[in-house]
């Protein structure tokens, strides 16, 4: 069983920064995705930033310049590192490692609130 640890939220003032871990705990397949999303209140989950095994980042359009992924394989740790905060990015923050191959999967963290006030 794969489990998502995550660390790193709090409440900041907009422009500050915050750093967002994510340690995988269990066997994890070699070709996977590992991803930040966010859930706001009374707003769907979607996806911030993501990076595949090989390196591929996909970052949605709103947080592009500003947020960085980026993964140690070794440790099976995913980051975010989080400038230039705005209050619109305020929202529950969830660490996700998914793959295909050789069986699909998907797991989630428990999320981390990360607040910024303005």
């Amino acid at each position: 069983q794969v489990q998502l640890v995550e660390s790193g939220g709090g409440l900041v003032q907009a422009g500050e920064s915050l750093r967002l871990s994510c340690a995988a705990s269990g066997s994890i397949s070699t070709f996977n995705t590992m991803g930040w999303y966010r859930q706001a209140p009374g707003k769907q989950r979607a996806l911030v930033a993501s990076m595949s095994s090989g390196r591929r980042t996909n970052y949605s359009d709103s947080v592009k310049g500003r947020f960085t992924i980026s993964r140690d394989n070794a440790r099976k740790t995913v980051y975010l590192q989080m400038d230039s905060l705005k209050p619109e990015d305020t929202a529950v923050y969830y660490c996700n490692v998914r793959w295909d191959y050789p069986t699909a999967r998907n797991y989630w963290g428990q999320g981390t609130q990360v607040t910024v006030s303005s």
